[in-house]
């Protein structure tokens, strides 16, 4: 039977009423919790779990395929309304989606976020059924000096996403891996920097330092600016929906976005946030709008969500072919496989056909769920701008403080949310961007696993970094781009340095 045929016969199965309406319920639970900070895909699931356990295999898996389909969604709707991620993954989203909102292109911005995510999961669908053992095996391939190089680079390229001077840039770097330190170390399992406090013992959460510097900051500054803050414009309904130039400069960036998160998904860990900040990255550099970013550029939104989906397709490649989650959310796709008695790996699509193949199928009908249900209503959601900010901030505060507390359901959280709230209204009034803070934050940790895992593999030989091919590629473009950029900033600051005349002799 070829791989045709039996998706055909997927589709017979995922098509049957109960499973259509299991579809439905878990694409809308997918997409709600998305738009509810701090309980996203993960959270969700687990919540669904136990009441997962009468029901027909095939179909739990179908609502946790919609819900983790439907929460990569969600988390960008408000973060472009209100500035709030919904999950790490949307934190890029807020940058020119948030722009776009102030001066009202909400719908333009939410139509786009949904037409990438619906083109980067049907991307990512259609190398799942075609090829993936073959990419699984390759995924495999990755050592822990791979993963050092590949955040290393990462750090690097993107240190530089908020376009201010390098000084700037890296100390709000140097400022967020401080505090990704922060909590028990890695390896000796000692405190650090807990200031001998219970509360920072786990660290820092990514996802409370994200809402506070980002949601709490805009109620803060909103309060500050007192009358002069300014709502968003009413829109008329056919600006609503994005015009025919803003097509044409989104397609580009959603095929460039849906490729960076299919090749980001098979490397383990949060590979969702990463490819967002990778595309908005090269969208800024590359993109025909990029005159336009920081305040509304449409790529900025199209490619960072087309990533984000296509990371979190990707990343089923993987889990199903091997049967090894690379990332939280996946992780708790295998526990509801693992709940029914069903091991994924290898030999699912041999021992199991009508739950692989139902299961893709019904990945791809709730893709084109999510697609119908979200363009409808782009109006509703857009309108959500124009309640008085009187009113809507404080909702924005209790979103912020609610997702908080859901994250580990402690009080001590909120405490945390409203100071990072405090400090990045602050930095932003100071002229300082936290997007380099956020992303300090994120790959610190990642960083030193990495380099800490190596050096316990080659007896703290630093030659190990470069003995790989991968890894030493990743090292050497690494060095070659912090070239670039100084020389880019020495060639600034002499083009800028006036023409001191010398006296005559």
């Amino acid at each position: 039977m070829t791989s045709l045929d039996a998706l055909i016969q997927g589709f017979q199965l995922a098509a049957t009423p109960t499973n259509l309406v299991a579809a439905g319920i878990g694409v809308l639970l997918g997409t709600f919790a998305g738009m509810l900070p701090g309980l996203g895909i993960s959270g969700t699931i687990a919540l669904l779990i136990p009441i997962s356990f009468g029901l027909d295999p095939l179909t739990a898996l179908v609502i946790f395929g919609g819900i983790y389909y439907g929460a990569a969604y969600g988390g960008s709707t408000t973060s472009i309304l209100l500035n709030v991620p919904g999950e790490g993954a949307s934190v890029v989203t807020c940058v020119e989606g948030y722009a776009m909102a102030r001066r009202g292109r909400a719908g333009a911005a939410l139509s786009v976020a949904a037409l990438g995510s619906f083109f980067a999961g049907m991307l990512g669908l259609v190398v799942l059924v075609l090829f993936a053992p073959t990419i699984a095996g390759w995924a495999l391939a990755f050592g822990p000096q791979d993963y050092f190089c590949i955040a290393l680079l990462a750090l690097v390229v993107l240190s530089g996403i908020s376009g201010q001077s390098m000084v700037q840039s890296g100390l709000m770097v140097v400022v967020g891996i401080m505090l990704g330190t922060i909590g028990i170390d890695p390896m000796s399992g000692v405190e650090r920097f807990t200031l001998s406090s219970d509360i920072l013992l786990d660290g820092i959460s990514f996802i409370i330092v994200v809402m506070g510097v980002y949601g709490m900051a805009e109620v803060l500054q909103t309060a500050s600016d007192g009358d002069a803050a300014v709502s968003a414009p009413r829109v008329a309904f056919r600006d609503l929906y994005p015009t025919r130039e803003e097509l044409s400069r989104s397609l580009p960036a959603i095929g460039r976005g849906s490729l960076i998160g299919l090749l980001i998904g098979l490397v383990p860990g949060p590979s969702g946030t990463i490819s967002t900040f990778l595309s908005y990255a090269i969208e800024k550099r590359f993109s025909r709008g990029r005159d336009q970013f920081g305040s509304g550029a449409i790529e900025g939104v199209a490619g960072p969500e087309s990533a984000n989906n296509g990371a979190d397709t990707s990343t089923l490649i993987p889990l199903l072919s091997l049967g090894l989650p690379f990332n939280a959310g996946a992780a708790l796709m295998l526990s509801g496989f693992l709940i029914h008695g069903i091991t994924p790996g290898p030999n699912l699509v041999n021992t199991r056909p009508d739950l692989f193949w139902g299961l893709v199928a019904s990945l791809l009908i709730g893709n084109v769920m999510l697609l119908v249900i979200n363009l409808p209503f782009v109006g509703l959601f857009a309108s959500l701008l124009r309640i008085p900010l009187g009113i809507l901030m404080p909702l924005v505060a209790i979103v912020v403080m609610s997702g908080t507390y859901f994250i580990n359901n402690n009080l001590s959280d909120l405490w945390l949310a409203v100071a990072f709230g405090l400090a990045g209204w602050l930095l932003k009034g100071a002229g300082y961007s936290v997007a380099p803070l956020i992303i300090g934050l994120f790959l610190g940790p990642l960083i030193e696993k990495g380099f800490l895992q190596s050096m316990v593999l080659a007896d703290g030989s630093l030659l190990v970094l470069m003995s790989r091919p991968f890894s030493g590629l990743m090292l050497g473009t690494a060095a070659l781009f912090i070239l670039v950029r100084i020389g880019l900033a020495l060639r600034s600051h002499f083009a800028r340095a006036p023409l001191v005349p010398v006296p005559p002799r």
